[in-house]
Order: structure tokens, then sequence, then C-alpha cells
């Protein structure tokens, strides 16, 4: 078989990979977020997210720690329920495993997305943040896996954090239904 057609059948076998999320936003910020994924850059990561978005698991996530000229972050499927107590958001993640990091050469801009972690570089899991502004100090720190193609504007009016390192109080806004796009 020439590399022409062996490379064909390669292509034929593999599972189309989704291209990105559509995340319809709640509370104070409304509307529709458009995020293209990276399966090239991160592809584990990426497989992580759209098969927890898939499965509903992000539905009714909330946005747990918001800081104003930084980032919003979300995607606590264990502590960040909208529908729950979510005081512990930030703290859990999803029963699929860790992931090993998936750094690139890619830049976190405003609009880029980024998995979060703790201090492990190793630990990402259903976590994932977007960047309000640039980010220098988180490059080749953390995995990138997109980034905003439509709704800037709504991440821009999602509800700051007033609390420790960024926490939300009272009711944070949350991703009402999350859809994974081709």
């Amino acid at each position: 078989m020439n590399k022409f057609l062996a490379a064909c059948a390669v292509l034929v076998a593999s599972p189309a990979l989704a291209t990105g999320l559509e995340v319809d936003v709640d509370g104070e910020a409304k509307g529709t977020i458009v995020i293209d994924l990276f399966e090239d850059v991160a592809p584990k990561h990426v497989e992580q997210i759209t098969g927890l978005a898939s499965e509903g698991a992000y539905n009714g996530v909330v946005f747990h720690r918001v800081i104003e000229g930084f980032m919003a972050q979300t995607g606590d499927v264990q502590f960040g329920k909208a529908d729950g107590d979510t005081s512990g958001a930030g703290r859990g993640g999803s029963e699929r495993p860790d992931l090993p990091a998936e750094f690139s050469d890619l830049n976190f801009d405003r609009g880029v997305v980024g998995m979060a972690r703790s201090q492990n570089p190793n630990s990402a899991n259903s976590q994932f943040f977007i960047m309000f502004d640039e980010g220098s100090f988180l490059n080749g720190e953390y995995t990138v896996v997109g980034k905003v193609t439509s709704g800037m504007d709504v991440v821009d009016q999602i509800k700051l954090g007033a609390g420790p390192n960024g926490s939300v109080i009272g009711a944070p806004d949350q991703m009402k239904v999350v859809r994974v796009t081709e």
C-alpha cells in the first residue's frame, strides 16, 4: 500500500474530533460564548472537555473565580453546580483522571482558554478559564485549549469575584448549557 492510501486509511479509521464549544451563559451576563478548541495543540485536554460537555457535566456549572483584568474560571463539575451548594467550587474536578500537561508556545492573550490546575502541572481535570486580558506569565506554564471566537462581550459581563482570590460572592453566573460543535 502506498503512503497516500495508508494515510487515507488512518483518516477514515480515526474518530472525528470536535472543534468547539457553544456556552450559553446565564446570570448577570447573558448570551453565548463560542470557543474554537485546539485539538492539534492539546488533544487530551480537548477530548476531556468535549467528553464532559457531551455528557452534560458542564450544564449549570458556575463561574466561581472571576478576577477583573485577568480571567473567569469555571468547570468544577463536582462542587460547582448552580443548583447546589457552590461554597466548595474550585476545589473539585470530575470522575475522569487528571491530565498530563500539554504545554505549547501559544500565548495567553485576551480570549484564550486555558486549563486550570493545582501546583502540579499534571493535575488539570475539568476546570478551565477564559482570559479577559493578556497574561504572559502563564505562557508555557498552563495548557492552552482554545480561543473565544464569538461572545467576548458576554465574557466581559461575567460577574466579578469580590472574595478571596477572586471568588464570586452571592449568585455567580453559570454555564447554563454547553454544546459541542463540529
